[in-house]
């Protein structure tokens, strides 16, 4: 027995299939399966049963399970303490939002890159739902998101937070620095949609003004909602870096009568099961460069 092959055995049977095990392991199904069958062999039983289409653990991997995960878990520590200053390799994907992709993901990759250049670097942007999704199905390593995730199988760590502003144009509110709350009622929102980060804080501020908005205008991308409100299309919300540069210009125009927006905090988000040096080495590189201040290149 190998660790190689404990490490195949674990990941297979907690990813969603065998394709994504191999991924995380950074090797051929083949190869993967090769490990799993010699692992079997060493222990003289079957592990999963295995169709055409699918393999599902037998009773006695499902009972292995948590032993190798205390055998890695094990492994790991004993790799940190051999070498604080270990360099990475394999393959690193990982989630962010939308936001975190515009404003600090590039400074991220690059501090990554700098640190461990063995390391492949496979970042995606979605949504938080479908991150977590990626995240409890084994596809990604980590994931950068607003808010701590509610699932059971998924650790947070609070790495910053981000502020908004609310902006107009004159087109739109002939006189923004008059504005009141309440004038939502005959006002246009232009938002993200419902299932963004942004809803929960949006929400808190509509209670705490006891305003609602006349109409809803969302969109499901940060550059469009920028857009959409400098087209003087309504009122709206964007990341302070952003709505500041654009006030600067002269292209929006504060709501100085608007109470501040709640900051939205970010959590760095992994498997409680994954205790892998290289996740916790880059929530230290994420907590290093987090900056969600930083000016977007699309405006």
């Amino acid at each position: 027995m190998t660790l190689k092959q404990l490490e195949a055995f674990y990941w297979a049977a907690t990813c969603r299939n065998f394709a994504i095990a191999a991924s995380r392991l950074d090797i051929s199904i083949s190869s993967l399966s090769k490990r799993l069958a010699e692992l079997e062999i060493s222990i003289g039983a079957d592990l999963f049963t295995r169709t055409a289409r699918s393999a599902t653990l037998t009773p006695l991997g499902e009972q292995l399970v948590p032993h190798a995960k205390e055998l890695l878990r094990s492994a790991d520590q004993f790799t940190r303490r051999a070498s604080n200053r270990m360099t990475l390799s394999g393959r690193c994907r990982f989630g962010v939002g939308e936001l975190t992709s515009l404003s600090w993901m590039p400074k991220l990759i690059s501090a990554i890159q700098a640190a461990h250049p063995a390391l492949s670097i496979e970042p995606t942007v979605d949504v938080g739902e479908w991150l977590e999704k990626g995240l409890e199905e084994g596809e990604l390593d980590f994931a950068i998101i607003a808010g701590p995730s509610t699932r059971t199988a998924i650790a947070s760590s609070v790495i910053g937070e981000a502020r908004f502003e609310w902006v107009t144009t004159r087109r739109a509110v002939p006189h923004p620095e008059d504005l009141p709350p309440e004038a939502l009622a005959d006002l246009t929102l232009v938002t993200l949609p419902q299932s963004a980060g942004t809803v929960r804080m949006l929400d808190a501020w509509l209670t705490d003004q006891r305003a609602a908005p006349g109409r809803h205008l969302s969109c499901n991308n940060w550059g469009a909602v920028a857009g959409l409100i400098r087209e003087g299309l309504g009122v709206g919300f964007l990341p302070t870096a952003w709505a500041q540069l654009l006030i600067a210009r002269g292209d929006l125009a504060p709501l100085p009568h608007f109470p501040p927006l709640r900051p939205l905090t970010y959590t760095y988000q992994w498997r409680r099961d994954d205790t892998r040096p290289m996740v916790q080495a880059i929530r230290e590189l994420a907590q290093q460069t987090v900056d969600f201040h930083a000016p977007t290149c699309l405006i």
